[in-house]
C-alpha cells in the first residue's frame, strides 16, 4: 500500500516540468548530462589503514549517476556519483577520461574500449538490481576518503571481479552544493504537490463537500480505502 501511494506521487511529479531546477544540479557545471539516474543496491565495506576490508558490509540502496561529457557512443569524459537519501553527507565520484580508462584497461584486462564504458557501466548498474544473487557490487571505502566500487559476479563456484573503479570522497564545497540542490529540490517538488492538493480540495469543495470534510477529518482511511 505504501508502495502504491509512493507510484501515485511519482506519478503526479512526473507529469510537471523540473528540467529548470534539474539543470541546477551541480553535477552538470562542467557540462555533462544524465546519462544514467538509479537507486542500485550496494555492499557498503570500511577499511581500515591496519586491516583488510569488512568480510561483510552492509547492503544500502545507493544513488547511482552517471554522467556523460559528449555522446554516450563517443564520450570525451565519465563521472560516476554515488549519494544516499539516509546520510546526505554521502558522496563518492569517480571521474575518468580515455587515458584513465587506458591505464584501466591494461591492468585489469579489459576487453572494451573506453567508447563501450557508458553502456557496459548501466548494464552492469542494472544486472545488480535485477538479478542481485548473480551480480553485485562492493564499495570499499578508506578513513582518507579514498574508495573503491567493485562490480562482481557469482557464478555459483565461483566470484569473479568484472571491473573495478577507484571513487574519492567529494570536497565539503561540493558536498554543500550538491545538498543546497537537493534540498530545493525537495522544496520544489512539495510545493507542486500542496498546490495540485489545494486544486484538488477546491475540486471537491464544489462537486462534493461532505467527501472533503470526510477526506479533513480522516485522510489516511480514506486513501486506505
Amino acid at each position: 500500500m505504501q508502495d502504491e501511494r509512493l507510484d501515485r506521487v511519482d506519478s503526479i511529479l512526473n507529469s510537471f516540468d523540473f528540467s529548470a531546477i534539474e539543470d541546477m544540479d551541480p553535477s552538470l557545471s562542467e557540462g555533462h548530462h544524465v546519462s544514467y539516474d538509479r537507486e542500485v543496491p550496494l555492499e557498503l565495506r570500511i577499511q581500515d589503514s591496519n586491516s583488510g576490508p569488512q568480510e561483510v558490509g552492509t547492503l544500502e540502496s545507493i544513488k547511482t549517476k552517471l554522467l556523460v561529457l559528449g555522446e554516450d557512443s563517443n564520450p570525451r569524459h565519465i563521472k560516476l556519483e554515488l549519494t544516499s537519501e539516509n546520510d546526505i553527507f554521502f558522496h563518492y565520484i569517480n571521474s575518468i577520461d580515455e587515458a584513465a580508462f587506458n591505464n584501466i584497461q591494461q591492468s585489469q584486462k579489459l576487453m572494451i574500449e573506453f567508447s563501450e564504458l557508458p553502456t557496459i557501466l548501466v548494464r552492469m548498474l542494472n544486472a545488480c538490481i535485477k538479478e542481485p544473487h548473480s551480480f553485485l557490487a562492493v564499495l570499499v571505502m578508506h578513513r582518507d576518503g579514498r574508495a573503491r566500487l567493485d562490480f562482481i559476479q557469482n557464478i555459483e563456484y565461483k566470484f569473479i571481479e568484472l571491473l573495478s573503479l577507484d571513487f574519492v570522497a567529494t570536497s565539503e564545497e561540493l558536498v554543500r552544493q550538491q545538498i543546497t540542490f537537493r534540498y530545493n529540490t525537495v522544496k520544489s517538488k512539495t510545493a507542486v504537490l500542496q498546490a495540485r492538493l489545494q486544486d484538488i480540495s477546491a475540486l471537491v469543495k464544489v462537486k462534493n463537500p461532505s467527501l472533503l470534510l470526510q477526506l479533513q477529518k480522516n485522510p489516511k482511511k480514506s486513501v486506505n480505502k
